[in-house]
């Protein structure tokens, strides 16, 4: 189904809820909302095909502007809130962008990149005006509430940070097909969780981020309601789901970690008994932390592995977890093959770079050399996201390490190559090295060992200056909660720094 058809019989019923200021936006303000802007996609010479892009924190209307790219078959890029502007206009100029929307309260950085993203025709401003913006509340006033005649399917094109440290675009397939049509992903979702029409589904996460995007499009599709948190606080979570009787959310193992840290009597104040499944992904659960959430939650808990990309997935539910703690899950899409280096399988057991083979097609946007670096090296096809596990003997998947070091900080994907190449240049910094370190609460945090111009430098003083000079360049989270100092980093005489031996002093063992 699509927003349209779902007006057409429940015009009143919520489509989406914010959490923090209780603003409803009904399945009939979703369809006008969506209608008007894509007709002044078309107004504005928008065929199926181009490009949109859009940078808001959780808005009441961010779902809707979605829908108007995808019922408008153009290919539309959700850029994090977050960025600084050096990042935001790489992605809105590299992603072909012919039209910007953005909000007031971002009106800083994206007024900022207006004269370095010169293809954008269109810029739209939500809640107010800016230079080099139009209201965009006063543009889609003018266009009509009925659909465009030539609806098409688009799709998404999120950016997902490479260890090059240049964000890269995973751009898959669209097939400009009805709107009806249902893709892999809403098959998955349907037949792993049962959702329909009298579904509540709770997204604690920014929506910027493909799996909240994807699922929130998804129920929709279904006419369930969408609650969304402006952002996440565990025990809001906790009385959303009774208020609301949630009955699905997705979350990354940071929030299982922060509920569970509530106090036994704020925990137990909520009534949770409508939620019938809770889905995690996107980072790995530390073992103790799922154990004690299906002792508090039951078997309700459902994990998989997936990528932007989309070229595979993995499911594993609470009862199966349990008899194999620490899986990620069986393939329910592509086959997985665990390969050495040379790309040849390796048995039950043994730890290998991860492949997929018959899943989904991707591309990395402009970079055949990217898309070329995540296919198997004897030609056959197959694609990986780049990380290190093994299979046991019943082809559960178990992971054990990231191939480029990527850090997981609550969920959220960081490169330590962005951060080493603006630290690098620091005139009091003669070599850095950044990777993730051990963090309770969110998985990792980020960490960047400096050897600095001159030891007589290295204190606290400099790494304030550090982590200062950092968080002016990139995105906060993105950057060194902590530097330390060395003499001497280790490389390698032609160059190649010596990451683990560094990352594994701060690394105890553990399974």
């Amino acid at each position: 189904m699509y927003p349209g058809a779902i007006a057409a019989a429940t015009p009143d019923k919520p489509a989406v809820i914010m959490a923090g200021s209780g603003k409803v936006v009904t399945y009939r303000e979703l369809e006008e909302e969506s209608n008007r802007l894509a007709h002044l996609f078309r107004a504005a010479g928008l065929r199926p095909g181009d490009h949109i892009a859009f940078m808001l924190a959780n808005h009441p209307l961010f779902l809707a502007i979605a829908w108007a790219a995808h019922r408008s078959g153009l290919y539309y890029t959700p850029v994090s809130s977050r960025l600084q502007a050096d990042e935001l206009a790489y992605i809105v100029g590299n992603c072909g962008a012919r039209v910007f929307i953005s909000s007031a309260d971002l009106a800083g950085v994206a007024t900022s990149i207006v004269d370095a993203t010169p293809g954008v025709e269109l810029r739209l401003m939500l809640d107010g005006v800016a230079d080099g913006f139009a209201s965009y509340e006063e543009a889609v006033a003018k266009q009509p509430v009925t659909p465009i005649a030539d609806e098409c399917l688009g799709a998404d094109m999120l950016y997902s940070s490479g260890t090059t440290g240049r964000p890269k675009g995973v751009k898959t397939p669209s097939t400009h097909g009805p709107l009806t049509e249902p893709g892999m992903l809403f098959r998955l979702i349907e037949a792993l969780f049962a959702p329909s029409s009298g579904s509540v589904y709770l997204s604690p996460a920014p929506l910027y981020h493909a799996a909240p995007l994807r699922y929130c499009l998804t129920f929709q599709r279904l006419g369930a309601t969408v609650v969304v948190m402006e952002r996440f606080d565990p025990e809001q979570y906790l009385a959303l789901v009774e208020r609301y009787g949630v009955t699905h959310s997705q979350l990354v193992p940071t929030m299982f970690i922060k509920m569970l840290k509530l106090p036994p009597e704020t925990r137990e104040t909520y009534d949770i008994s409508t939620l019938k499944y809770a889905i995690h992904a996107a980072a790995p659960c530390p073992i103790p932390v799922k154990e004690q959430m299906i002792d508090w939650w039951g078997p309700i808990i459902h994990e998989y592995y997936a990528g932007t990309e989309g070229n595979g997935f993995l499911y594993v539910d609470s009862e199966d977890w349990l008899r194999r703690k620490g899986t990620v899950g069986r393939s329910l899409l592509g086959i997985v093959h665990i390969c050495d280096e040379d790309g040849n399988d390796l048995p039950p057991g043994e730890h290998g770079t991860i492949y997929f083979e018959n899943g989904g097609r991707f591309e990395y946007h402009g970079d055949p050399g990217k898309t070329r670096a995540a296919e198997d090296p004897r030609g056959r096809g197959w694609t990986t996201l780049g990380d290190i596990g093994y299979l046991d003997a019943d082809g559960f998947l178990h992971l054990t390490d990231r191939r480029s070091y990527m850090i997981i900080s609550g969920g959220v994907n960081i490169y330590p190559q962005e951060a080493e190449n603006v630290l690098s240049v620091h005139p009091k910094v003669a070599d850095v090295a950044v990777f993730g370190v051990p963090d309770e609460e969110m998985g990792e945090q980020v960490k960047a060992v400096v050897e600095p111009a001159s030891m007589a430098e290295a204190g606290p003083g400099l790494e304030a200056e550090l982590i200062a000079y950092c968080r002016e360049r990139l995105a906060h989270y993105k950057c060194p909660k902590s530097v330390d100092f060395r003499a001497e980093l280790p490389r390698h005489p032609t160059g190649k720094l010596y990451k683990r031996l560094l990352r594994d002093e701060y690394w105890p063992a553990r399974p």
